[in-house]
């Protein structure tokens, strides 16, 4: 394995192709190889998985994930890497990778193909600008997936694992924790990237439930109310979802469902665990 974890590999590599950081894409390479073993400990990698990773970059985390895993099929939406890739992972038989764009490619279908529709596992060092939608994507899908162990924002990785009442709690720690159980493996530093990014950086590992750990009769509404009460968070439950375009409540129905679960009418919508949001939204769809 051409150790690309150390930055004078990735600065050689970097230079014999001419290659430019593409502020679009979201770029950073990980130069730190304690860092490289941490996400492959972390998400648990064997000789029985299949991996998808997300923007292999240069190939860095890929060659670790080749060593480890049974296949890997990488999703890198600029070609200017491929050339490198094709360079950095020649000497590995058990790699695909795929120039496009991951938010459309049909999952279900190579999972199918490649995997027998068996549960995969996600590994990727995340381009920040885009790390919700991808994650969100991932879990929205009902992809047969096993876990996520994904670098993301410091504050984003906050976020996904925060609990009710704290500032990082939201819309976004909801979601995820109705399809997972996130755990933050890892906090990263800026210098174990090339370029540095602004900001810190965390390895966070989403293990899928294998079902969701509240039961909810209508899981549309639950992620209307869900999204309603964090959209103006300063307000009242109550006002949050009343005023809210995508929801036909009466103020007096919210009120009811409230009282119905006793929760008071004065509440916020941050205080609210997700096994009330989804009592809520049972309350509401009777």
């Amino acid at each position: 394995m051409a150790d690309l974890g150390n930055p004078k590999k990735t600065i050689e590599i970097l230079n014999k192709y001419k290659f430019i950081f593409q502020k679009k894409f979201g770029q950073n390479f990980l130069i730190d190889t304690h860092v490289l073993d941490k996400i492959i400990k972390a998400a648990e990698i064997s000789k029985e998985d299949f991996v998808l990773e997300i923007g292999p970059g240069i190939g860095t985390l890929t060659q670790y994930l080749c060593e480890h895993a049974r296949e890997v099929l990488a999703v890198e939406i600029d070609r200017m890497l491929i050339p490198i890739l094709e360079d950095t992972l020649s000497s590995y038989d058990n790699v695909t990778v795929l120039n496009e764009d991951i938010l459309k490619v049909d999952l279900n279908q190579i999972i199918q193909l490649k995997n027998g529709g068996k549960a995969i596992k996600v590994v990727a060092n995340l381009p920040y600008y885009i790390t919700t939608p991808i994650i969100m994507g991932l879990l929205e899908q009902q992809i047969p997936l096993k876990n996520i162990t994904v670098m993301v924002q410091k504050e984003v990785a906050d976020r996904m694992q925060a609990s009710p009442g704290s500032k990082d709690y939201g819309a976004l720690s909801l979601a995820v924790q109705y399809y997972a159980k996130p755990y933050i493996a890892a906090n990263v530093p800026p210098n174990c990237f090339m370029p540095r990014p602004n900001v810190g950086s965390a390895v966070i590992k989403l293990t899928l439930h294998d079902k969701p750990p509240v039961e909810v009769k209508d899981e549309t509404l639950l992620f209307s109310l869900i999204r309603a009460s964090f959209n103006q968070r300063r307000k009242t439950l109550v006002n949050g979802l009343t005023n809210s375009a995508d929801l036909a409540f009466t103020k007096e129905q919210i009120i009811e469902a409230l009282n119905q679960i006793a929760l008071p009418e004065n509440i916020r919508g941050e205080k609210l665990t997700l096994e009330q949001f989804a009592q809520l939204a049972n309350a509401l769809s009777n």
